[in-house]
């Protein structure tokens, strides 16, 4: 750790240690003493830190004035943080009772509160463009086209936690141009190009997914392993089908061609061929290892070749298809010993087994009939002329209705005249269609539609805050719910004006709170926060976890999701996050837990008696994320814990690194080694922080799964909180952490206010952020109360102009 990060922590834990000792001693509270008694306890003890060269970067509260508060807002909301987490004074020293904590606190927050409601300061938001799933949102009800955003754009940065904050989300020549080619493919994919030829899409199962049981709820019962693929169909026409099979890491083979299997080829869920792989070949009646069957060579070839013939040549509509393609599973009676179940390392080199499917290609359209009734099309087209005179009015009609939820407000002239011009120049090359096409392109590569723009009325005086207008709103809204566009009754009423109303606005969000769309909050906030989606990219050292598979993996995705969604959808209070006693398993899942009596590869929710796998701290997703490939990190679970629980900030970066085990020939437990570590001055003022939160998760190692030992050595799972309360174990930290749950509520909400305002929360947003809890308290933090608060507070409804 750098000498100024030193000194900063220095600063703050000794003046705030010496400000609460001297506040601790006054006989009344501060909200009936005179702020000037504040005043001379502040200023008399952090002369000293001055005179100690306590001090950085500006940070000196011997130069701040409790009598005027407001005045040091950005430096007393700091203090207030300090405060409300007891993170001082340090463990050790004297410490004042509680109500002197809460009592200094709450004078600071009242006068910041007081002084924000009579001087409002919502910020100033810039214009930002969407990020990749507002995007793929946006065009999915925009057109009814479910595009596959990660082959058309670049990943986006992130900034804050969330890939949808303002200041990230740039925009570049290079990415400019991903975005006119991109409106060129789906402009042809909702129309519908009769020109389109023949291409290939290529669809891949996880190498390391067990494909020992139904891989989908979008399977049949009674298949096993395959795939279930949505795939958008240009064309009325002609397609194919080609299934590989997966083959050993070693020599090429394909497994499990010793008994005859069958492979289901199903488009919407209708059967359209059954396929037979294995046991004989090419419709001989000899086994295929029966060598009157085949010479050894023959026998070879087709363990390399059994897949070159399946395919499938059918024909589908044009439109949004469900493809799946599993084998039937067939029932086995097994006779002697059970064998233990193999590893993914010990599958990938096994011949035996069955069989299992690689990936799945798509080509087509051969003899294209048309672009056919497709949900895009009926989108699309509002109407459709039957004469050349008919044409033009209704091109302008279609691009109206197009161009006003795309630009998510009302159109005028001079949005739709440089369209029809698109179109007439379209219609001259290749007809009708095409020239709706060709404007269509224009409208999803345009700023109107790719940026959030929010324009400063003509009227507001310079520096001064003023309500968004309700259109604005709209889209404030649909953004934060749906990660999309406003569908048509939000902008509707926007457009007319009453969606200033409280009661109308509180309406509508309940509403959308329970549209299927909102699934965005938990794909793209849940995701983010929890480091759902940073999963696909862990891969645990399989020497260190050789259980460890992709559809364990899944499953931890999976458990997260439908936990986090169920406290949302059934509008339950988001300290459920930390105390709930019930989770979602599936069999694979629940046996990795050590739950028993689960069967079966679709999740269900299962009432918890362990009280240590209890919320969010006994997840294997948020565990396995915490950790390194081969081992667990007390570091980075107590980070996690600081940061997404207590809201305290991340340590500094450019710290040593732990030293790897067994470097002096003895393996030590990762306490003695952390103990070790923190004997270096530099590791130590953060670590005593984080190491004992992240010592309390031991019991679970680098997958989530719980253990007794580490090594032969048996695991201690003590810790205690920043403000010392000692706890043991998993259960005894979220005991611990439910003693004081606002604590955890107001990290939450701060989270979902930075998600749902695209930046920052700013040292001026907190007097909304209080509020905003203040409000919810009485229903006891429901997620409905928080998602509300935050939609009607300063921050979100309002804007500052510019300064002059």
């Amino acid at each position: 750790m750098k000498r100024p990060i030193l000194i900063w922590v220095g600063l703050v834990v000794g003046c705030f240690s010496w400000v609460a000792r001297a506040v601790s001693q006054e006989p009344s509270s501060p909200v009936s003493t005179p702020a000037s008694q504040y005043s001379t306890v502040v200023n008399r003890y952090c002369v000293t830190c001055h005179n100690e060269k306590l001090k950085t970067a500006g940070l000196m509260l011997d130069k701040m004035d409790v009598d005027n508060v407001p005045a040091g807002a950005e430096v007393w909301e700091k203090v207030i943080r300090k405060l409300r987490v007891r993170g001082m004074p340090p463990v050790g020293m004297p410490r004042p009772d509680l109500a002197t904590y809460d009592s200094f606190a709450t004078y600071l927050e009242t006068e910041l509160d007081k002084a924000a409601a009579a001087k409002p300061n919502p910020g100033r938001p810039i214009i930002r463009r969407l990020n990749r799933t507002e995007y793929t949102n946006a065009i999915r009800d925009l057109l009814a086209v479910d595009i596959d955003a990660a082959s058309l754009l670049p990943i986006d940065e992130s900034s804050y936690g969330f890939d949808n904050i303002a200041n990230v989300l740039t925009i570049s020549p290079m990415l400019m141009e991903r975005y006119v080619v991109a409106a060129g493919k789906i402009g042809r994919l909702a129309v519908g190009d009769s020109s389109t030829r023949p291409t290939d899409q290529e669809y891949t199962v996880p190498k390391r997914l067990m494909q020992e049981d139904r891989a989908s709820e979008d399977l049949p019962f009674g298949s096993r392993g395959g795939i279930a693929i949505r795939h958008y169909f240009p064309l009325d026409g002609e397609y194919v089908i080609k299934v590989r099979l997966q083959r050993d890491c070693c020599r090429g083979y394909i497994g499990g061609l010793g008994e005859p299997h069958q492979l289901d080829v199903r488009l919407d869920g209708v059967r359209i061929k059954s396929l037979t792989i294995g046991g004989e070949r090419r419709g001989r009646s000899a086994p295929v290892f029966s060598s009157a069957a085949m010479g050894d060579s023959a026998q070879e070839e087709y363990e390399h070749t059994a897949d070159d013939d399946l395919e499938v040549r059918f024909a589908a509509m044009a439109g949004p298809r469900l493809v799946g393609i599993a084998f039937a599973d067939e029932a086995v009676e097994i006779e002697g010993p059970l064998w233990p179940q193999m590893t993914p390392l010990e599958f990938e080199q096994y011949k035996g087994g069955d069989p299992a499917i690689a990936r799945v290609m798509i080509v087509g359209p051969y003899n294209a009939k048309g672009a056919g009734d497709t949900p895009s099309r009926r989108k699309i087209f509002a109407c459709y002329p039957t004469a050349p005179a008919e044409e033009e009015p209704c091109a302008r009609k279609i691009l109206t209705t197009l161009a006003r939820s795309a630009y998510r407000r009302p159109v005028t002239a001079e949005d739709t005249e440089p369209l029809l011009k698109l179109y007439r120049s379209g219609r001259s090359q290749g007809g009708f269609e095409v020239g709706i096409e060709t404007a269509l392109e224009r409208i999803l590569a345009g700023p109107e539609f790719l940026f959030r723009i929010e324009r400063d009325p003509s009227s507001v005086a310079p520096g001064t805050a003023y309500r968004i207008s309700d259109v604005e709103l709209a889209s404030r809204l649909s953004v934060f719910l749906w990660s999309s566009i406003p569908d048509e009754e939000l902008l509707s009423l926007a457009e007319g004006g009453k969606l200033r109303d409280p009661a109308i606005l509180e309406q509508q969000a309940r509403r959308m709170l329970v549209d299927p769309r909102s699934k965005a909050l938990v794909e793209s906030f849940a995701g983010q926060w929890l480091s759902l989606r940073g999963l696909s990219s862990v891969i645990p050292d399989p020497l260190v976890f050789p259980e460890f598979d992709e559809n364990l993996r899944q499953a931890f995705v999976r458990e997260a999701e439908l936990f986090f969604e169920t406290i949302m959808r059934e509008d339950r209070s988001v300290v459920e996050l930390l105390s709930a006693d019930y989770t979602f398993l599936n069999e694979r899942l629940a046996r990795f837990y050590g739950i028993p009596n689960v069967y079966g590869s679709h999740f269900r929710r299962v009432t918890l008696t362990n009280e240590n796998r209890r919320g969010l701290l006994g997840k294997g997703s948020v565990l396995m994320a915490t950790s390194y490939p081969n081992r667990t990190s007390p570091v980075s679970r107590g980070k996690w814990i600081l940061e997404n629980i207590l809201g305290t900030p991340p340590p500094p970066p450019n710290v040593p690194s732990l030293k790897d085990n067994g470097q002096n020939g003895k393996m030590l437990s990762m306490r003695e080694r952390m103990e070790e570590h923190r004997k270096n001055p530099a590791c130590a003022v953060c670590h005593k922080l984080m190491d004992p939160l992240g010592f309390a998760l031991e019991n679970f190692d680098g997958l989530g799964k719980w253990r007794e030992k580490e090594g032969d050595t048996l695991v201690d799972p003590s810790g205690q909180l920043p403000d010392g309360t000692k706890f043991q174990g998993p259960a005894g930290l979220g005991e611990a952490l439910l003693k004081n749950p606002e604590q955890f509520v107001n990290t939450f909400t701060e989270r979902l206010l930075t998600y749902g305002l695209g930046r920052g929360v700013e040292y001026y947003d907190i007097p909304a952020l209080r509020k905003i809890l203040r409000e919810a308290a009485p229903s006891d933090y429901r997620w409905s109360s928080l998602i509300l608060g935050i939609i009607k507070s300063t921050p979100f409804q309002m804007r500052r102009s510019p300064a002059s």
